[in-house]
């Protein structure tokens, strides 16, 4: 797929397929993120993936899905994500633009995932103390994100804006997610 293909058909999937990442994909999806642009290329991101299923269900209740349509975007047992990333920062490497470099590498990771079928929801509503506990991070890290990752369950397609951004599930389950039109943002030379 290439890069404009994979950009717009990407959308954010909360229910997953229980099949496993190949190891291969997920050091190319890592490798994505490590190669990422950083401010002055100081490289303070770390990331932890949790794939063991102890550690996923510890995981679990620190994170929030779907906050517009909670608890129906909460996956079930059976749809819950087969691989997380936890992105954290060394903030003894970057103090000030470790959050940049994190959600760079965020995206890196999403695009390489859609581009071979495994979708992603890039979780920020998180509880970092606890993620902290459970992971044993050290206190000069920030925990920044959780990337979830598995092969889509569930469809997602773009709605025209209609002075509601908030997103909505179907009674077939699809989300339907409303974006501002291109002519609506874009100012040239002048706002």
């Amino acid at each position: 797929m290439d890069v404009y293909k994979t950009i717009i058909s990407r959308r954010t999937i909360r229910k997953f397929k229980q099949k496993p990442i190949p190891e291969k994909l997920l050091n190319r999806i890592l490798e994505s993120a490590r190669l990422g642009a950083s401010a002055g290329n100081l490289q303070p991101c770390e990331f932890i993936v949790v794939n063991e299923l102890k550690a996923k269900e510890a995981l679990f209740p620190a994170l929030k899905w779907a906050f517009s349509i909670a608890p129906r975007g909460n996956p079930e047992k059976d749809e819950r994500p087969v691989t997380y990333i936890i992105t954290i920062v060394n903030t003894k490497i970057s103090p000030s633009w470790g959050l940049v470099d994190a959600s760079i590498a965020m995206e890196n990771m999403i695009l390489t995932a859609w581009s071979e079928g495994v979708a992603s929801c890039w979780l920020g509503a998180i509880d970092k103390e606890n993620i902290r506990q459970i992971f044993h991070i050290p206190q000069n890290y920030n925990i920044e994100f959780v990337l979830a990752l598995g092969y889509p369950k569930e469809k997602s397609v773009v709605e025209d804006y209609k002075g509601d951004v908030k997103y909505w599930k179907d009674t077939k389950g699809k989300y339907h997610i409303p974006k501002r039109a291109l002519r609506d943002i874009v100012h040239f030379d002048i706002y």
